[in-house]
């Protein structure tokens, strides 16, 4: 193959290769954190910078907030405003939202009902704050730079705002276990990210995915016994795992394709794992069955979906 047969392609992969790169970027700023707490399988909420559509409101092409049922139908914005809202996560009753936005000009944290209304600001702060998470007893915990300057987990209750972590590298994506008890998170302490757990008063913080590559995403599963999370296991491909939370052992592999698998959220019913995958020239949303490892597109459009979360529905 000559030299002018083969730069069309080098090209055309270069393209590709930058479109992956600077999508997986884009959902670094959706990074959700979140629990899956147990009840029906209801809604599923996501961040979307998509413009067209039923339902849709967006002309801006900000990320927005959306629900739509499991199946990907009944799709509904939730926010709308010329700023950047994404990283919903459901309380355990699914009465309630936290979300992440810039609307103020500062990435802060917001609460909201399923609906979409009221929106209340929780942090006020200087300091950037993403990737909330809820408690069943209403804490919330979230990654913040306000502490040290360095990216830190921070839990607020009652107005009170503590620091969990404390140490010179990152800590991030925050998820409160189905009973309150624990979270998971993600670390760079031991030199890449690997999954880590600690009691919800930030003692006895270990490392559980314990890899040698880069383990990111944890979710829990509605009984407690398992965490979802991205691995890059395999080459330099992300792909859905799941593991013991008790001691990280028992991981197993859930997709295998060329593309990107991020963001996994665990259904409410235990029996699936929705994410985010790039396989499609954009990220979209999947479900994977726990059991059988059959995978179903969710949504179909030219935008960015992702940082999925299921709503819980208790009788």
């Amino acid at each position: 193959m000559t030299r002018t047969q083969t730069t069309p392609i080098l090209r055309a992969l270069a393209v590709l290769v930058a479109l992956a790169v600077a999508a997986s970027s884009l959902l670094e700023e959706t990074r959700p954190a979140q629990a899956a707490f147990p009840g029906k399988n209801g809604k599923i909420a996501f961040a979307s910078n998509r413009t067209t559509g039923t339902g849709v409101d967006n002309p801006e092409g900000d990320y927005e907030i959306f629900t739509m049922k499991s199946d990907g139908s009944g799709l509904k914005q939730l926010t709308k405003n010329t700023a950047d809202d994404n990283s919903p996560s459901f309380s355990a009753d699914g009465s309630s939202i936290v979300f992440r936005s810039d609307r103020d000009g500062n990435s802060e944290i917001y609460l909201m009902s399923p609906n979409g209304s009221p929106q209340l600001r929780v942090t006020d702060s200087a300091a950037y704050e993403d990737s909330p998470t809820i408690s069943p007893d209403g804490k919330i915990a979230y990654r913040s730079y306000r502490a040290s300057g360095n990216s830190e987990i921070v839990v607020r209750e009652a107005g009170v705002e503590r620091n969990l972590t404390n140490n010179a590298a990152y800590d991030g994506s925050p998820a409160f276990s189905p009973d309150g008890s624990k979270i998971a998170f993600v670390s760079r302490r031991d030199g890449d990210e690997d999954i880590y757990v600690m009691h919800s008063d930030g003692t006895d913080q270990t490392n559980l995915s314990n890899n040698a590559v880069e383990d990111s995403y944890p979710d829990w599963s509605p009984d407690g016994k398992k965490i979802a999370f991205t691995s890059l296991q395999y080459g330099n491909n992300r792909d859905i795992f799941v593991m013991n939370s008790s001691d990280g052992f028992s991981q197993r592999r859930l997709t295998k394709n060329a593309a990107y698998d991020v963001a996994p959220a665990w259904s409410p019913n235990g029996k699936s794992i929705e994410f985010s995958s790039f396989r499609h020239s954009n990220f979209e949303l999947f479900a994977v069955n726990v059991d059988t490892k059959i995978q179903k597109r969710l949504t179909t459009n030219p935008a960015t979906d992702s940082g999925p979360d299921w709503q819980p529905v208790v009788d």
